[in-house]
């Protein structure tokens, strides 16, 4: 039972995200304008990238053995969802 219950929680958890990451990306302007929903999936794309660097920058702050490489990826993987939001907004 206490296995069930903390897997549904985990599942939750990334149901959580990706509907918060929607709604940041805008999902609601592809309905009331009636256009597609193209840039909101790159947007939830974007920032899950973002979120991946900031969670391996996390590890690299508890982490002993592995702290460069968890540092280096990290910063790697921010600097790919900040290139692509610039591509993105047409300002690169």
């Amino acid at each position: 039972m206490n296995q069930i219950t903390s897997k549904a929680i985990t599942g939750f958890k990334y149901i959580y995200l990706v509907a918060f990451f929607a709604l940041l990306a805008g999902f609601f302007h592809p309905l009331i304008t009636n256009t597609s929903f193209d840039g909101v999936i790159s947007g939830v794309i974007i920032l899950f990238v973002g979120l991946a660097g900031g969670v391996l920058l996390y590890r690299a702050a508890t982490s002993e053995s592995k702290r460069a490489i968890f540092l280096g990826s990290g910063f790697a993987l921010m600097a790919i969802s900040l290139y692509y939001i610039f591509q993105f907004t047409g300002r690169a």
